[in-house]
């Protein structure tokens, strides 16, 4: 039976979370989040067979009914599992009711940048579908200055380099829906930047096929993880453990290009 590519996420976090013991607590959390997606993810397979496989629109009524119907399941799981600011923040929201998570999840789903943290925990619940309105659409992929995905209109929250002849092609992976585009290798996903004295790559040794791609331009980072040297890594699950390279980035005053949902 083929793995799914939730399961496979499942394992490498478990795997990771062994080897990195300061990245247990936010991949144990991934671990419900990832199964509590792929449940959702195969009952809206079934119950919502949108005609126009779109995310840069309003959800409509009954995608929205669905939609709030599962929410509540979700912010319980995230109050019984998450860490101790977002269980606190879902027993919040688990107590305004359906009138306001329907409010919540319209607005998460046409927010390109959620500002709070409410709208980052609505668009992990909310991402499956993105996913799945993904996979029925036919992409057109785009040269742009700019990284944003060629679906839904996000930016990435990771990049990936994959092989390709004697080198790395690097991808840009999307925030929301997970769609993966092609990038140029030395540009800045935030501003465009291309002037590589301006833009500086760090590794660290726990994670020396993780690179935190910086731009002093702009004064964003990405990190992309790079398959060449790891390809066991899924870049979902290996960016996520990476914690301690975001506190390096931040340390040394860049902000990240997209945040998600662990505030990272």
């Amino acid at each position: 039976m083929p793995v799914s590519p939730w399961q496979r996420r499942i394992q490498r976090a478990q795997e990771l979370a062994d080897q990195h013991r300061f990245a247990a607590e936010i991949l144990g959390f991934y671990v419900y989040v990832a199964r509590f997606q792929e449940e959702l993810h195969q009952r809206l397979t079934t119950v919502l067979q949108s005609p126009a496989a779109s995310a840069d629109r309003e959800l409509t009524a009954s995608e929205l009914s669905e939609l709030s119907t599962r929410f509540e399941a979700f912010l319980s799981m995230s109050e019984a599992h998450g860490p101790k600011p977002l269980a606190g923040l879902s027993h919040e929201l688990r107590a305004q009711g359906r009138d306001a998570w329907s409010d919540l999840l319209q607005g998460s789903w046409k927010a390109h940048s959620p500002a709070d943290a409410p709208g980052l925990l609505a668009q992990a619940f909310l991402q499956p579908y993105a996913e799945l309105l993904r996979s029925r659409a036919q992409l057109r992929p785009s040269q742009t200055t700019y990284a944003l995905c060629p679906f839904c209109h996000r930016k990435p929250a990771r990049g990936v380099l994959r092989q390709m002849g004697d080198g790395g092609a690097r991808s840009m992976i999307c925030s929301f829906c997970l769609a993966e585009w092609e990038f140029g290798r030395i540009v800045c996903p935030g501003c465009g930047e291309e002037n590589d004295k301006n833009l500086a790559v760090f590794t660290a040794s726990d994670f020396d096929y993780i690179r935190v791609e910086c731009c002093d331009s702009c004064k964003t980072y990405i990190k992309t993880v790079d398959l060449t040297k790891n390809g066991r890594a899924d870049p979902l699950v290996d960016e996520l453990a990476s914690a301690p390279l975001d506190l390096w980035a931040r340390e040394h005053g860049y902000a990240k290009l997209r945040a998600n949902l662990m505030g990272m």
